[in-house]
């Protein structure tokens, strides 16, 4: 077992992974099998070492020879097993055939699966389907999901859980929910985004001693983040070398908004934080936050001194879709500055299409799908593909935010997955526009600061549901512990 990598691959670059094992390297596929089946019971064993009998649910390919190799090492270490096929052992090839047999000759016993009976266990393993799902899960298959989400038992996924696509994360109709998923050789990707966080559980990972040059064949453009520590500051650094980040929003009613984002780029470390808003309420906004310097714009014109002075503008927190919303909008898209386009910021670019190489845009998925020309479950539907888009029509970088936040630029795309349910609050996305401006300020180039700044937003909400939870949190809940993680 290893930690997980941070390359990504979809289904087919996986089956490269195995044939290039196979065929270049000489690596037997039975070996292969049984060394994931080994990974597999070894992650049972030091997780649940209490279990005595194991049911193995088994389809007819690949996967269910993995299973097979499960059920005979728990035989061989004196445990009880029980494999419960679906399809039945006859439709078994090659190395999963190899392994239903020596599962046989040391003893083990098949049953046929009965959606009416009860399975007896201490713990279920998945072993049913494999990456090469490519339509929704019926009959049977879908029968034995249901029976083992509803067993009440800990479950062991073999790969992946069966039903979930390897490619986008979404369940095809059902999908088995696991506590644990182990997985091998290659990380699917749709493991990390989509629907995956309710089905994968607890993801371990194996590489089955594949060498390293089989990886170097097969070039992937997806990646998870990872945090990468921000360089000390030089001990003569000043607020002007920081950057200053301009917010413009907060229609009226909104002022919040413009204000959780002004704040969270200063927690990042931003050295200067100005805000364009609405006259009304300018002099209010910075009342128990006296660092940010607010100022009240009413025209486009107006707005343009402040442009000026900026390195970073943020362009949507509360911005409103009105006349003064739309002048606001106008007047920063003439600005040749960095921009980070959020909120009603993405919902006026959606009626004004427009490309720009230095923005960075961060839709949630309704945003995206008005972006598209399209809708929030088409996005979801294949979120890798609706991020490449955004980015291919709008330019720059595009974060599509939800479960396993995506960042798409030119040549790749990163996976992020911090963060947790309590986020789905209002706010949020305000934060996390200005944590990523008040990377940028700071020097990071726009690529980086999207990913580092998605992964920070999220880490700093699993900490700060640590100690009360996650129902109830709040966005500004996020800025102390932003705060530790730049530090």
């Amino acid at each position: 077992m290893s930690t997980l990598p941070q390359t990504l691959y979809c289904a087919a670059q996986v089956r490269e992974l195995d044939r290039l094992a196979i065929e270049a390297f000489g690596i037997p596929g039975y070996q292969l099998m049984c060394k994931a089946g080994g990974a597999a019971f070894e992650c049972i064993t030091a997780k649940w070492p209490e279990t005595r009998l194991l049911a193995v649910f088994c389809g007819s390919g690949n996967n269910a020879g993995d299973g097979y190799v499960i059920a005979r090492l728990a035989l061989e270490a004196g445990l009880d097993a029980l494999v419960v096929s679906i399809g039945g052992p006859e439709k078994l090839k090659g190395d999963a055939l190899t392994a239903f047999r020596d599962y046989s000759e040391a003893g083990g016993r098949v049953t046929v699966f009965d959606p009416g009976r009860v399975i007896e266990a201490d713990l279920l393993v998945d072993a049913l389907l494999g990456t090469g799902l490519d339509r929704p899960v019926s009959g049977l298959y879908a029968d034995a999901i249901a029976a083992i989400n509803r067993s009440g038992l800990p479950v062991v996924a073999v790969d992946i859980p069966s039903g979930l696509h390897a490619d986008t994360g979404n369940a095809m109709g059902c999908a088995v929910k696991a506590d644990c998923t182990v997985t091998f050789i290659g990380l699917k990707q749709g493991l990390f985004t989509g629907q995956a966080a309710e089905y994968v559980g607890e993801i371990v990972y194996d590489a089955l001693a594949v060498p390293d040059e089989v990886f170097a064949s097969v070039k992937s453009s997806v990646f998870r983040v990872i945090q990468k520590p921000m360089l000390p500051r030089p001990r003569c650094a000043h607020k002007g070398a920081m950057g200053h980040v301009l917010v413009v929003g907060g229609d009226l009613g909104y002022s919040g908004a413009a204000r959780m984002a002004g704040e969270a780029a200063l927690r990042v470390g931003a050295g200067l934080v100005s805000i364009a808003t609405h006259k009304e309420h300018a002099g209010l906004m910075n009342l128990y936050r006296p660092e940010l310097m607010c100022h009240g714009v009413e025209s486009g014109a107006e707005l343009m001194a402040w442009l000026g002075k900026a390195d970073v503008l943020v362009l949507g927190p509360g911005l409103g879709q009105g006349a003064w919303g739309k002048e606001m909008f106008s007047a920063v898209l003439k600005s040749d500055k960095p921009i980070v386009l959020d909120a009603d910021g993405l919902n006026l670019l959606s009626v004004s299409p427009l490309s720009k190489p230095n923005w960075v845009l961060t839709p949630h998925p309704g945003e995206a799908g008005r972006l598209l020309r399209s809708s929030t479950p088409s996005v979801q539907q294949d979120r890798f593909a609706a991020a490449t888009a955004v980015r291919a029509a709008y330019g720059g970088i595009a974060v599509l935010k939800g479960a396993g936040t995506l960042i798409a630029s030119e040549s790749q795309i990163a996976v992020s997955t911090t963060g947790n349910p309590g986020m789905a609050s209002g706010g949020m996305g305000d934060v996390l526009s200005g944590v990523i401006a008040g990377l940028i300020a700071q020097g990071l180039d726009l690529q980086e600061a999207a990913e580092q700044g998605v992964f920070l937003h999220g880490r700093a909400a699993d900490l700060a549901a640590v100690k009360d939870g996650e129902r109830g949190l709040l966005a500004t809940d996020l800025l102390p512990f932003l705060r530790q993680l730049v530090n």
